[in-house]
């Protein structure tokens, strides 16, 4: 059977930083001069730093962040989809199987598959420069990445499919109200407070908290294959429109798509 060939090393700064802090590991995304957008270099360094989360016995909970005051834009659209991994899924986290708990602190857009990062994720905080947004229909595309079913699973189901149908998205304020947020800080505080969340997590003891997590999620994610398959069929009915291509199209040229409904 052949290999497949090796990925080329990235080079320059490191796309993924990693700090410990006691029993918590901060992964912090630093894709900057992308608004931290997921392509497959990112996503094999998040998937290397949650692998490590899991791995590591000595870490008992992680913080995703971003840097630059954006937490994500989601998929880089040059990368055409290629951002999964083994243990991961797409980004390294979308389907991967946790026992530890993991906590978006968000600074700035999380956009697209920011959101679907951050849905991923088991408590969320967010200073009030944070926006969440599914924007994927304003470029003739679904969210491919569980946010279809994830964004109603964590949000009103009204405001979800507002989020969804429009592409408008809604500030932390309103995100906290909804209770997708679970603290509201000052701009720049988000990942202290998270810190202090998973430090008062980490006070109780481990094996309680990841098999009550455990729990939870596998209550959650009971019908994750039929999110997935619907997903897949919408993803399968637009990617064959003419809609799809117009949206792309227009998205690289900066200018109004013309729609057609095709």
């Amino acid at each position: 059977m052949a290999q497949p060939e090796p990925r080329p090393p990235h080079a320059g700064p490191p796309l993924v930083r990693t700090e410990r802090h006691g029993r918590v590991l901060v992964v912090r995304m630093c894709r900057e001069q992308k608004r931290n957008a997921v392509d497959r270099q990112l996503a094999d360094a998040l998937d290397e730093a949650f692998n490590l989360l899991e791995d590591d016995p000595e870490l008992w909970a992680g913080v995703l962040t971003g840097s630059g005051g954006v937490f994500s834009a989601g998929s880089d659209l040059a990368s055409l989809g290629d951002y999964t991994t083994e243990r991961g899924g797409e980004y390294g986290l979308i389907r991967r199987r946790r026992r530890k708990p993991l906590i978006a602190a968000v600074e700035g857009p999380a956009l697209g598959g920011g959101l679907e990062l951050v849905l991923a994720c088991d408590l969320v905080v967010a200073a009030t420069t944070a926006r969440f947004g599914l924007p994927e229909v304003r470029l003739g595309l679904v969210a491919t990445c569980a946010g279809l079913f994830r964004g109603p699973r964590a949000l009103p189901v009204n405001l979800a499919r507002e989020l969804i149908l429009t592409g408008d998205p809604i500030d932390a304020v309103r995100g906290h109200a909804a209770g997708l947020v679970n603290r509201l800080t000052e701009e720049g505080g988000a990942l202290a407070e998270a810190l202090a969340l998973a430090e008062r997590i980490c006070a109780n003891a481990p094996t309680a908290v990841q098999e009550s997590l455990a729990a939870v999620d596998r209550w959650l994610s009971a019908a994750d294959d039929l999110g997935w398959q619907a997903t897949r069929d919408a993803t399968d009915a637009v990617l064959a429109s003419q809609d799809h291509q117009e949206g792309i199209a227009a998205f690289l040229e900066k200018r109004p798509p013309r729609w057609t409904g095709r």
